[in-house]
């Protein structure tokens, strides 16, 4: 069976190698940050964060049509709780 046959979660399986075209600056960056020979470890980390973001954002989204969204007023409460800071609605939009 080919390796795209097969389903792996987001950084299992076996490597692959494929061409991506990124801006002069960002490559730029991320090899400041890592290195050459760092660059697809770097990449493979970011895409996997990106991955769990999305996967994240349908999970509020699928939450919010079932419960409507969050009130304002109880994140930033919640939010004040967790960072140890003042509850103000609006603060952080």
């Amino acid at each position: 069976m080919a390796d795209d046959d097969m389903s792996f979660p987001p950084g299992d399986g076996p490597t692959n190698g494929i061409s991506v075209t990124l801006t002069a600056g960002t490559l730029q960056a991320i090899r400041e940050r890592v290195g050459k020979r760092g660059v697809s470890a770097y990449l493979e980390k970011a895409a996997q964060r990106q991955i769990e973001r999305d996967n994240l954002d349908e999970l509020i989204t699928d939450f919010d049509k079932v419960h409507g969204p969050a009130d304002p007023e109880a994140v930033a409460a919640k939010r004040a709780r967790l960072t140890g800071g003042a509850s103000s609605v609006g603060a952080a939009t």
